[in-house]
């Protein structure tokens, strides 16, 4: 194919099917945490920090302040509360945990042919009896047996850019994972594949046609939907942090939520950021390729993530949403450039289920967006455009 490059400089030793890529998107030029001091009357503050399950770091080159970091900080807690899936309390916690008891209700007392009042007072009592935090989520159980989430208009703004990129990737991209992605857990200290029949009745109420946003409300139609919205959050915050930050007079900085880099213009001497992508297996320092990054993002995902090891077989957390089992098409990443990090964050994702072909396709018919596939045979493949921001 046209696009197709091989990396023809030192080859990275892939170590068997065991052995796990370890890319990052890296800055060529460090930085340390807190206050940096002066250079030329410019000020550049820097704010490391930890949140949706990732290290994040802030850096204000030129523009910014302590207290503009601060509050960046405050925002990402805010975040954190609405979109995690894994923090007790958290807006989708809630939506999942209520989706959870009403299922529990519907397979243990066939409550669908009960008063929806009745259903609701039962779905109440049963997560009250599982946990002491006060769920204060406002729902309404409906006469077809889906049920209406009031959601706040952050939520609302997310799950539409998750619901669009789930009609565009016909699935493989899908934000009603959560019942598959639930039943993995890559951060334990043993982990284990899931059994087959927990993933096979998961995979059932896996589909994002089941989920609707009308007037302000989130609708689920099927007991026991749950939403995920890992693959699309970093991109989104960032995104609302750059934002904030250009609306307060930063005119340079990045913000890197756990590898998810967004720049903001240029660096403070008025060269583009430099962005690297690691070579696998190898020293930090060492890069597959760098690129010039002006006011753009840089989001890449693949099978080095999270992932475990069981009977020799790597098993990774980018999932197949109609199998609930890790995707294998014969890539191990993708990094996309794009304006928006939403975008690249959902794309990055997307792409990598589509497989080198179909994602490769989809790419090149975007404006402004740009990708790099790395396969399993030592191979790098470059959408159009993109080795025109390489570093000469």
């Amino acid at each position: 194919m046209e696009n197709k490059y091989k990396h023809n400089k030192q080859k990275y030793s892939f170590i068997k099917c065991f052995c796990i890529l370890n890319i990052f998107v890296i800055f060529i030029t460090g930085c340390a945490n807190g206050f940096l001091g002066e250079s030329e009357n410019k000020k550049e503050f820097i704010k490391t920090g930890f949140a949706f399950n990732t290290t994040y770091t802030i850096t204000l080159n030129a523009g910014g302040s302590e207290e503009l970091l601060n509050e960046c900080v405050s925002k990402c807690s805010e975040y954190e509360k609405v979109f995690s899936r894994t923090l007790e309390g958290s807006e989708i916690y809630n939506i999942n945990e209520i989706e959870k008891a009403y299922l529990n209700i519907v397979q243990t007392r066939q409550s669908k042919k009960n008063n929806k009042e009745n259903i609701k007072e039962s779905i109440k009592e049963s997560i009250k009896s599982k946990t002491s935090l006060n769920n204060n989520t406002e729902f309404n159980v409906n006469n077809d047996g889906s049920i209406s989430f009031i959601v706040s208009e952050l939520l609302y703004k997310i799950l539409e850019k998750g619901l669009y990129y789930s009609e565009m990737s016909d699935g493989n991209f899908d934000i009603t994972i959560e019942p598959e992605s639930s039943l993995w857990n890559f951060t334990a200290e043993n982990p284990e594949v899931p059994e087959h029949n927990q993933i096979k009745t998961a995979a059932k109420l896996v589909n994002y046609h089941n989920a609707e946003l009308k007037d302000k409300k989130l609708i689920l139609k099927v007991a026991g939907m749950g939403i995920e919205l890992g693959a699309i959050a970093k991109g989104f915050i960032a995104d609302d942090l750059k934002k904030y930050l250009e609306s307060n007079g930063v005119t340079s900085g990045t913000v890197n939520l756990g590898g998810n880099v967004l720049c903001i213009g240029r660096r403070a001497d008025g060269e583009p950021f430099h962005i690297g992508i690691q070579q696998p297996f190898a020293d930090r320092n060492e890069i597959i390729t760098a690129i010039n990054a002006d006011g753009v993002s840089v989001v890449s995902s693949g099978i080095y993530e999270r992932y475990f090891m069981q009977d020799e077989k790597i098993y990774h957390h980018i999932l197949n949403p109609s199998t609930g089992y890790p995707y294998d098409n014969g890539l191990v990443a993708v990094t996309i450039v794009s304006e928006k990090s939403v975008d690249g964050d959902a794309l990055s994702t997307t792409c990598f289920a589509l497989g080198l072909d179909k994602g490769m396709e989809l790419v090149n018919s975007l404006d402004n967006v740009y990708a790099l596939f790395i396969t399993e045979d030592e191979e790098l493949y470059y959408s159009k455009g993109f080795k025109e921001m390489e570093t000469k």
